[in-house]
């Protein structure tokens, strides 16, 4: 016997929950696996739950949405993924009714310049809206499982033969973009290990099994070695709204040291990673994650840590200028271009949940 429509809520209700857990513990390797899970999520809010129109659909996925985001702050993508199924909501929206949401960029311009800016009213009844709205998440979330191997196919364009290429900690992207330019190119890698945490080790590990040539250094070795290096390829948490990043801690470092030795800095980033936020230097609570100083010092050092106070933070800022490209699964970009690119992914009206 199929399951009924109530039995269906509460299993989602359950999953939704489950979610919360998981995102407050910090169970997640990674922002894919936490943008896929909030897609698969609210593709099911939109397919299990009763909603009359477009109005109600996009204040429920804003309401579970801030759950979401209110369970781990500084897991951007969950934010991002809710603000990219709020845009798809409001094409389709706008296609049901004859319209296309994007409009002609000289059109609206020109509208902008008049004051006629229309506003949509949602509350309006729309027959078989629900379908096209799966459909477009459901080609989302293809986009976002072939995120990591549109970036890779870019490889060969950027890391030649014979080529140092340095990088820091272990991002799977960078780490499938090295191995995709491995196939065809002969480069030495040069990974900085990250501590405390030492997952530049891990990543140096793979790429070993790979057959790429691979040497590990110390953090406090990487200005000492940047002169030698051609490129620095890293991967980041987050995009910021001014092009700016949140990557992992040791990575602002590495690109003031490429910065003084005029080296390129490659980000590799899929779009699910560009949020509208910006950061603000007095919200480290929010923008940064902070976790227990054991990697740093034993908590067997007790005389020592009850004089001291020890931060352990996972994120580093780094700045628009230190930034010279963006490898998407869309293609390069230069990171004052990011602004474009959000004005294409999320509507204006979202960037404030």
């Amino acid at each position: 016997m199929p399951p009924t429509e109530s039995e269906k809520v509460g299993d989602l209700h359950e999953k939704i929950d489950t979610f919360i857990n998981e995102l407050k513990q910090g169970n997640f390797q990674g922002s894919y696996t936490v943008a896929h899970r909030t897609v698969i999520i609210l593709r099911s809010i939109v397919s299990h739950i009763r909603w009359k129109n477009a109005g109600e659909l996009m204040e429920l996925i804003r309401r579970e949405g801030k759950r979401m985001m209110d369970a781990q702050p500084s897991e951007t993508a969950v934010g991002n993924m809710v603000r990219r199924v709020l845009k798809i909501i409001r094409e389709e929206f706008a296609g049901s009714r004859g319209r296309n949401e994007e409009g002609d960029p000289q059109e609206s311009l020109h509208k902008l310049l008049r004051a006629e800016a229309q506003t949509d009213d949602y509350s309006l009844p729309i027959q078989n809206l629900k379908p096209p709205i799966i459909e477009a998440i459901g080609e989302l979330i293809t986009e976002l499982e072939t995120s990591a191997d549109n970036i890779a196919a870019q490889a060969l364009e950027h890391i030649h033969s014979n080529e140092i290429i340095m990088t820091t900690g272990k991002s799977k992207t960078v780490e499938t973009f090295l191995k995709g330019a491995a196939k065809k190119r002969i480069f030495q890698v040069i990974v900085a290990e990250c501590a405390p945490f030492y997952q530049g080790q891990e990543l140096a590990t793979s790429l070993a099994k790979a057959g790429i040539h691979t040497t590990v250094i110390t953090d406090s070795a990487i200005f000492a070695v940047m002169s030698r290096v051609n490129k620095v390829i890293i991967g980041t948490h987050t995009v910021m709204a001014n092009g700016g990043l949140k990557a992992v801690n040791g990575s602002h470092t590495m690109a003031l040291a490429a910065k003084h030795h005029s080296t390129p800095l490659i980000v590799c980033a899929a779009m699910f990673k560009l949020s509208p936020q910006y950061m603000c230097s007095h919200d480290q609570d929010a923008f940064n994650r902070f976790v227990s100083p054991q990697d740093v010092m034993k908590f067997s050092e007790g005389e020592i840590l009850a004089k001291a106070q020890i931060q352990n933070p996972v994120f580093d800022y780094v700045p628009p200028e230190l930034v010279t490209l963006y490898i998407s699964n869309i293609g390069g970009n230069a990171p004052s271009y990011v602004y474009r690119l959000l004005s294409e992914l999320y509507h204006p009206d979202d960037h404030e949940l």
